[in-house]
């Protein structure tokens, strides 16, 4: 890295993760944050009324919990309220229930990128999960991988749309910074990291990624699943057309991304490359019906996306 440097042991650590009926994951999620060497200097859960003891484990680990309705969670939106509510710290990490700390060192590690007063934000490497399917597992091989790296707006030239790429599973904002832009994006059906990340490339700050700062998080999608991903990924895209005119269109990557995953399937055998070529057939169709969701009606986009509640509440046609 280059540029000024911060000593990251003055910088107050605050650390957020919205959950929902975390299972018994959470026990494991617990046991890895309370093993850090640094640990944060405040930990706020936003739980979404949930149904087990997701908050009361959180609460007897003396972390501090909110609960929330469950129609009342917003992707960009409620990890907006917990900026807003850890407004004494400096740089703000971000996780999810499932994803687990890897080592002790996990979060001074993602610290250490702030050291570069130019860096905004920051992402771990993300590790497949023991029972990770060989596409989940290169999923995060390909999106992950073991060497680190900084960006800043112009590498859009080279890299296109992964120059914004992010991951809100693992990921630390400096918390002035994202605030100065108006914090994560509300109402938004997915990808908040992504297009907050993207905002302060705009803005002149870097985003590094952090490969020694690792959890594990994967998801085994069936294809049905990858189809609503992509259909909300799609759908997305629509609706914020900056995003594509400022940083590159994503057919470029998805293409490497296709060549990388048929080549790793071979070592797996035949019924894998079968669902892989099944996959990506599916991200395709769903990626190009979310595209032109605005011309679709409301109750078939319910249908088709993972997050079916936001199309009842968004307002969109």
């Amino acid at each position: 890295m280059t540029g000024h440097s911060a000593d990251d042991s003055t910088m107050r650590l605050g650390l957020l993760v919205p959950t929902l009926d975390a299972g018994p994951r959470w026990v494991e999620w617990l046991a890895a944050l309370a093993s850090q060497t640094r640990q944060p200097d405040r930990t706020l859960v936003i739980d979404s009324s949930s149904s087990d003891q997701t908050a009361e484990l959180a609460r007897d680990a003396g972390l501090e919990v909110c609960s929330i309705a469950r129609a009342d969670f917003d992707h960009g939106g409620t990890r907006l309220w917990g900026l807003q509510q850890l407004h004494d710290c400096d740089v703000v990490v971000c996780m999810t229930q499932d994803a687990l700390l890897s080592s002790p060192e996990a979060l001074a590690r993602l610290l250490a990128a702030f050291e570069q007063t130019d860096v905004a934000a920051a992402y771990g490497r993300q590790l497949p999960h023991h029972d990770a399917t060989p596409l989940a597992t290169h999923a995060r091989q390909f999106n992950y991988p073991a060497r680190s790296h900084v960006v800043s707006y112009a590498d859009r030239q080279q890299l296109g749309i992964k120059t914004a790429f992010c991951s809100n599973s693992f990921s630390a904002w400096r918390r002035r910074d994202l605030m100065a832009l108006g914090g994560f994006p509300q109402r938004t059906l997915l990808a908040e990291d992504m297009l907050a990340c993207a905002r302060l490339l705009q803005a002149g700050f870097r985003v590094a990624y952090v490969a020694d700062a690792c959890v594990a998080h994967s998801h085994n999608y069936p294809a049905t699943a990858e189809f609503r991903r992509y259909f909300d990924t799609g759908a997305l895209h629509a609706g914020e057309p900056w995003l594509l005119h400022s940083f590159g269109q994503v057919a470029g990557e998805g293409l490497r991304y296709v060549r990388s995953e048929w080549r790793s399937m071979r070592m797996h055998g035949r019924i894998w490359q079968w669902r892989s070529l099944k996959a990506s057939c599916m991200k395709w169709l769903g990626y190009q019906l979310g595209k032109r969701s605005r011309r679709l009606p409301r109750w078939l986009c319910q249908r088709l996306s993972m997050h079916p509640r936001w199309w009842r509440t968004s307002g969109r046609p």
